[in-house]
């Protein structure tokens, strides 16, 4: 288990957690006050990365460049890019670690938004075009995987084809739940290429430029975000890629898309609640003292302080493993099922702490003036986004019966 961060992470965490302090969480009022409407700009310089799922408010131009400004004068941008790439070098451990800082508020310090399945699968000229822009946040990406019919099991349902034609690939189909397609410069799409390899070999990766003939874009309204639309369909009508927008080698594309979903939508998710229940239980603490009924602060009621302690245990015990995961990661080991069990628990205790703490609040937190409700709806979609917390249970069993994973210690 992680008992403690090397000097440099501990320091890293440190400079953000002031930063944080100082320069976002100020801004939250202003920020959920204004909430964005359907076709509004949100107020960002191009690339910075807002949670995708639950954009709950807007910042002015100037605001969010100042915040933008601080986290790449202060290195904390590009911490956890490799080093041949320009960045800090920090690892998926330096990632969570930064990713559980920037979650403790609302307005979220914005950090590079690189695709990291692009790591050594790009070509030269996929570098220059594509990566090394995303990096500096010049460019956004989508990654489209999932399907009307092919959600859990993308492998085995996918029907999005890509077929040969001379120096080309035409592609036909239709891709849902995506986030942020329609307002992003590239998308990286999934394809199958052989229908009898799938994804052993048959589902290879696509960079396609937004816009390209014969791709568009229809609106998905969700909870998470009501009065703006973050997530799209993309139908892909006969839409051709040259061979050059192929990522990897062709049959590659569903081993790049799991690098992605293992740590962008699994890993991170540990990170993710740990930061957001970190902030949400101080403002539990801080309420409880000040809250007075029947003539005693509810702090001295067992009901609240048995509420705290399980959020406090439910913290404690995400944070470790998830850093834990994280750091063997960065040694080479592979961690496809303990991402797994990162985003059950992280999607499972997330909520239910959220829950204590939107309980402790009362009315209070229902109120959209506080991060609490926003925050609820966030880790109540991280039981299902990224795949449900019934199949990662699946994934975890099968390992189990499989015997490909140790418990013991």
């Amino acid at each position: 288990m992680q008992t403690g961060l090397p000097p440099e992470l501990d320091a890293l965490k440190n400079t953000i957690r002031q930063v944080v302090k100082d320069e976002c969480v100020p801004l939250e009022a202003h920020y959920l006050a204004n909430p964005p409407m359907e076709g509004q700009d949100d107020g960002g310089p191009r690339g910075i990365a807002q949670a995708v799922m639950g954009i709950v408010g807007t910042l002015d131009k100037e605001k969010w460049g100042r915040l933008n400004n601080i986290s790449k004068q202060t290195g904390i941008y590009t911490s956890f890019v490799p080093e041949e790439y320009g960045g800090g070098g920090m690892g998926a451990l330096g990632h969570v670690v930064l990713d559980e800082e920037v979650h403790k508020s609302i307005v979220q310090l914005p950090t590079s938004p690189v695709p990291m399945m692009m790591f050594g699968a790009c070509t030269p000229e996929q570098e220059q075009r594509y990566l090394h822009p995303a990096i500096q946040g010049d460019l956004q990406y989508a990654f489209a995987q999932t399907e009307p019919e092919a959600g859990s099991d993308p492998g085995g349902m996918m029907q999005t084809r890509a077929v040969k034609d001379g120096d080309d690939w035409v592609i036909n189909g239709t891709k849902m739940f995506i986030s942020g397609a329609a307002t992003a410069d590239f998308i990286l799409l999934q394809a199958v290429t052989d229908p009898e390899l799938r994804q052993r070999g048959g589902i290879t990766m696509f960079i396609i430029d937004n816009p390209t003939p014969g791709m568009t874009f229809d609106p998905i309204r969700i909870w998470t975000s009501p009065t703006r639309s973050q997530q799209h369909f993309i139908h892909l009508d006969n839409v051709r890629v040259p061979q050059t927008q192929v990522l990897g080698e062709v049959g590659q594309g569903f081993t790049l898309g799991q690098k992605w979903l293992v740590h962008h939508d699994r890993l991170l998710r540990g990170s993710m609640a740990t930061g957001i229940l970190s902030r949400a239980l101080d403002m539990a603490i801080e309420w409880s003292k000040q809250r007075v009924t029947y003539g005693r602060p509810i702090a001295d009621r067992q009901a609240i302080q048995w509420m705290l302690t399980d959020v406090y245990t439910d913290i404690m015990t995400l944070r470790s493993f998830t850093r834990e995961t994280a750091a063997r990661a960065d040694n080479g080991e592979d961690v496809r099922v303990e991402s797994s069990m990162i985003k059950y628990c992280a999607g499972e205790w997330g909520w239910r702490s959220i829950d204590k703490i939107m309980q402790i609040f009362g009315g209070m937190g229902e109120t959209l003036d506080m991060p609490i409700a926003h925050w609820y709806l966030l880790l109540r979609h991280a039981r299902i986004g990224g795949g449900t917390s019934e199949i990662h249970k699946f994934v975890m069993a099968r390992a189990l019966l499989n015997g490909s994973v140790s418990y013991q210690g």
